[in-house]
């Protein structure tokens, strides 16, 4: 399949289907695991579907956007 050369943009807008049903599945996924665990279960999720979305500026707008209002370091 070629690669796609059209630039996207990050979709903060509600876009779940199921909402609720994906929230009880990600704590499902944590459940019985210890925090080491759990924070590698999470980096797999991350690159899982930072994977799907191969959109390398996408990606660079989800990173800055979990960030914002955190405090500490921004810079880019």
């Amino acid at each position: 399949m070629p690669a796609q050369t059209q630039a996207h943009t990050l979709n903060t807008e509600p876009n779940f289907a199921r909402p609720d049903d994906f929230y009880e599945a990600l704590i499902d996924m944590h459940r019985d695991l210890d925090d080491a665990q759990s924070q590698a279960a999470n980096a797999r999720l991350i690159l899982l579907l930072a994977n799907h979305i191969g959109d390398h500026d996408v990606l660079l707008a989800a990173m800055h956007a979990a960030r914002e209002d955190l405090g500490g370091n921004t810079a880019s």
